[in-house]
């Protein structure tokens, strides 16, 4: 598998995104909107109120969005969007709202809700390090020494609560040194058995159906696993060397030292282009680095998935434990499977420290604002493990599935075969996401779930969106974007005081896909511009922007 690096896909930090080219097959995207249509044709559509009503401002809305969708200069996408008014569940507007569209990342808000609603927000998550014994006077601990992974996504450095920017306090492994700091301070100074990782609190299937190839190389596309550190990637900072042909310094954290870098890289003549390359073969433990970086060049973060994130946890837990001076005579290993089908210890196991996840509110904020494809994973089979028992993807599903019928969502309106948009077998209608958010809007969560989503010009993966627009600080909305797939799905709150829930959906957007994001914007603001309250519910009291009570953390800046 060879990944070329250039100026294109987002994953890569410090100004050198990705662009993958696969020596094995890549699932391309697919839709369910079959029939191309003209974008000054498919913009024509209309509600029966907008004609029954004669609404001067839906009139308007509806010229702007022709003329958006238009603007494109694509006359092969298909879009799909439906605005209600949130305080009298009217259709507004509609266009292809029973049509299938891929999602991407709103699927996301699926998952999401589900989790608040089957789990609540102030379900917590726990790991632990068990042992059947207890260290003796001299602290000899018999036995194997177990990290149990139950589905935190959190295992890592990151600053909870979220506000406005992903940050970060201290090394990535920071939660299993605190374990580890535990275990020394309960006077475990020599281990006899192994430092095992057991992640069997789900069934061992890393990848959801419809994930591509390409996926498993990067941070976006990890191992789904109970145990997951530092969201499951490494990741490695390229220096340009000291001299034009030196190679390239790098350096790699957390590296549990079970994976290899083979960096055949070299320095270039400044100001030269950059041309990097990222080589790895499925599963395997090596990356392989080749390529050039100008002597002027900046720092450069390659986020590299882990493959094996058990075998990945063991290994990092037992080098902290021996940089504490603590002995360990086995080796790091993973325990998979069912635990409930695991041999038993003798003794029933003594937890001997651990790790309490943030209350799952604070997940859902980080999962929504910054579309974390692995912690929407894992809210999807822990709700499904804690609320059904289940254990295997399948189950998991199906559990999601059940909730979204509960909600009078048609089963045929969604089809999911993953909980965070990834998958190119995603299909779902926008009329079925509008139902979602007007169920979630309802719920005694439902302002805090609201304060989930990226603001428009303000934060998350919506902040330099709409900036300087009447729809900056108004829409509240999920992002989706993989390729030919530009979504987005929300709240929002028009300038003459309506109350909205919407859906935009456009797909096969082709090589337009700049040209789609800037129509889903521009319909945004004519919707904050244009659309009005009913005159009966003007001045209604709604929630969508009324602030989240457990959410006063969370601050805003104007910019």
């Amino acid at each position: 598998m060879t990944a070329l690096l250039t100026r294109r896909t987002p994953f890569v930090r410090g100004g050198l995104p990705c662009l993958l080219s696969l020596c094995t097959a890549i699932v391309a995207p697919r839709t369910g909107s079959a029939q191309a249509q003209t974008p000054a044709t498919v913009a024509r559509a209309h509600t029966a109120g907008k004609a029954k009503e004669g609404r001067s401002d839906i009139a308007r809305f509806g010229e702007r969005v022709q003329a958006a969708l238009e603007s494109t200069g694509n006359d092969k996408a298909s879009w799909g969007l439906i605005i209600n008014d949130a305080d009298t569940g009217e259709v507004l507007y509609s266009l292809n709202a029973g049509r299938y569209f891929m999602p991407a990342s709103n699927a996301k808000l699926f998952t999401t809700a589900m989790a608040l609603a089957t789990l609540g927000p102030d379900f917590h998550i726990r790991t632990t390090v068990e042992s059947a014994g207890e260290p003796d006077s001299s602290g000899h601990l018999e036995g194997d020494l177990v990290l149990v992974g139950r589905g935190d996504a959190n295992l890592s450095s990151r600053v909870i609560p979220f506000v406005e920017h992903a940050e970060r306090n201290g090394p990535p492994e920071k939660a299993l040194a605190d374990l580890a700091d535990q275990l020394v301070a309960s006077g475990v100074k020599e281990i006899s058995g192994d430092i095992v990782a057991d992640d069997s609190y789900f069934a061992p299937e890393r990848y959801p159906p419809g994930w591509g190839i390409d996926d498993a190389v990067w941070s976006y596309g990890a191992a789904v696993s109970a145990l997951a550190i530092n969201d499951n990637f490494i990741s490695v900072i390229l220096h340009p060397g000291a001299a034009i042909d030196a190679p390239l310094v790098y350096s790699a954290a957390p590296w549990p030292g079970i994976y290899e870098i083979r960096n055949d890289t070299r320095t270039t003549a400044a100001g030269t282009e950059p041309k990097l390359r990222l080589e790895r073969d499925p599963d395997s433990q090596t990356f392989h680095l080749t390529g050039t970086l100008p002597l002027d060049a900046p720092a450069r973060e390659l986020q590299l998935a882990v493959t094996q994130p058990a075998e990945n946890a063991a290994a990092i837990l037992m080098q902290l434990l021996e940089a504490r001076g603590v002995r360990v005579e086995g080796r790091s290993r993973a325990r998979h499977g069912d635990r409930n089908a695991q041999p038993q210890a003798d003794s029933p196991m003594r937890v001997r420290a651990e790790h309490t996840s943030p209350a799952l509110l604070e997940d859902v904020r980080l999962t929504n604002k910054l579309s974390m494809n692995l912690h929407a994973e894992l809210l999807l089979r822990v709700a499904a493990r804690e609320k059904a028992g289940t254990t295997t993807m399948d189950d998991a599903l199906a559990f999601a599935t059940d909730f979204r019928q509960s909600l009078g969502i048609a089963p045929d309106d969604v089809q999911l075969t993953d909980g965070s948009g990834l998958s190119r077998g995603d299909l779902v209608t926008p009329q079925s996401m509008v139902q979602l958010l007007a169920y979630a809007l309802r719920q005694p969560w439902g302002p805090d779930f609201v304060a989930t989503l990226p603001v428009a010009g303000h934060d998350g993966t919506l902040e330099t969106r709409m900036r300087g627009t009447a729809a900056a600080g108004q829409v509240h909305a999920k992002t989706g974007l993989v390729e030919h797939v530009n979504s987005l799905s929300g709240y929002a709150t028009s300038r003459r005081g309506a109350h909205l829930i919407f859906s935009i959906f456009g797909n096969n957007t082709g090589t337009h896909g700049r040209d789609a994001l800037n129509a889903v914007d521009s319909i945004c603001v004519a919707m904050v511009e244009e659309l009005a309250p009913r005159k009966e519910t003007r001045g209604a009291h709604s929630t969508i922007n009324r602030p989240a009570a457990s959410n006063q953390a969370e601050r805003r800046i104007s910019r």
